[in-house]
């Protein structure tokens, strides 16, 4: 009992928070293992965050508060936490510094940082990574982050409301990137695409580092939304459709002129799934050419052989997100983008034997809790217990 009275790094359960919607995932940790203890999920109105911002912490803190009550498996006693940050406030940019000593990288990034931070540097928190490199190099990769204050502030604003500690709180692609990529370097880069209610992140990542970060404003609601308009539906029952029907496999976006295949089963499901196919080409192509472009910028931007930091191109995309689900989606962007896309498994560090209390959350679609299990991982291995 004494030994956990001391603890310095107290137990901590993952909290995303995200404009719609509160997730929580708990893990407990024994001999070195995380086994899935609780999660929970509540949704958030409309306008208490908006575009990352939040906009009325007093009802945060109150929904905060009946996630963490209403989570299921077991109670959750702890009050610390660790607590998401909006990736469309976020600015990530990796920076070059002569090799210099550790007390006096700090300055030198903050003195750097003024050049690429599109703001004050007096108005963000600011936070850098040393990315590996080959050792003979004379300059230093350094990934370098930054987050407008007020944005943060309201969130800790929120978090205190609710009676909560964050011993930590990091930008989603951080923890996503946890989730999903094993615990290993990366010899060559993946991307993720985070595809959620609101927008979708794209996370390139390599040899143990997040590269390079964008948000664009296509999401699995704009989804929605276009099949309800299309059909002349209500955004339920289209909903269910999207993802009763999803995308069929194996068709060819090419251009906006595809809009005219046709599906060759011409039976009542044959054309309503066709209707569903048809609505979503535009934001299919969209969302295809904007994935292109991020790849061609990060390419054309992150190869320096001067200093050790010549990579290949993305090898492997994952894929993320409440949207992710969306039938025959990793099988067409496979085919469109010409690199193998698959589902990411939010499960990649968690050791296969321990299952228990896995298997309930598997039934609400995993990949929608990618960021919180992230966060819950980070929470589990903070704890010296």
């Amino acid at each position: 009992m004494l030994t956990n009275f001391l603890t310095l790094k107290p137990k901590a359960f993952g909290l995303d928070i995200s404009d719609l919607s509160l997730k929580i995932v708990s893990f407990e940790k024994k001999r070195g293992k995380l086994k899935l203890s609780s999660f929970g999920e509540k949704e958030v109105k409309p306008g208490i965050i908006i575009g990352g911002l939040v906009t009325k912490e007093s009802e945060l803190a109150e929904n905060i508060i009946k996630a963490v009550e209403s989570v299921k498996g077991r109670k959750i006693k702890t009050k610390y936490v660790v607590v998401s940050l909006p990736e469309e406030k976020a600015f990530f940019q990796v920076i070059q510094v002569p090799v210099m000593e550790k007390e006096d990288l700090k300055s030198a990034i903050i003195y750097e940082a003024e050049n690429y931070i599109p703001m004050p540097v007096e108005k963000v928190y600011l936070d850098f990574q040393v990315i590996p490199s080959k050792e003979n190099s004379k300059c230093l990769n350094v990934l370098i982050s930054a987050i407008p204050k007020n944005t943060v502030d309201s969130y800790l604003t929120s978090l205190k409301l609710a009676g909560l500690k964050p011993i930590a709180l990091e930008v989603e692609s951080l923890a996503i990137a946890r989730s999903l990529i094993k615990d290993e370097p990366t010899i060559e880069p993946t991307l993720i695409i985070d595809l959620g209610a609101t927008r979708t992140s794209f996370i390139i990542f390599s040899n143990h580092s997040l590269r390079f970060t964008s948000s664009i404003s296509v999401s699995s609601i704009d989804f929605t939304k276009i099949i309800a308009k299309s059909l002349e539906i209500g955004v339920a029952e289209a909903e269910r459709l999207k993802i009763k029907y999803g995308l069929e496999k194996g068709v060819k976006l090419n251009n906006e002129s595809s809009a005219s295949v046709k599906f060759k089963k011409e039976t009542k499901v044959g054309k309503e799934r066709n209707k569903i196919f048809e609505a979503l080409i535009p934001a299919l192509v969209d969302l295809t050419q904007q994935i292109k472009k991020h790849l061609r910028y990060y390419q054309s931007h992150t190869s320096r052989p001067q200093a050790g930091f010549e990579e290949k191109g993305v090898s492997k995309i994952l894929l993320c997100g409440g949207g992710s689900s969306l039938k025959g989606l990793p099988e067409l962007l496979s085919q469109e983008l010409k690199i193998p896309v698959e589902l990411g498994n939010p499960w990649a560090n968690i050791s296969l034997k321990e299952k228990r209390g896995k298997s309930n959350l598997s039934l609400e679609n995993p990949l929608r809790y990618t960021t919180a299990i992230g966060l819950g991982i980070r929470g589990a291995m903070e704890n010296n217990g």
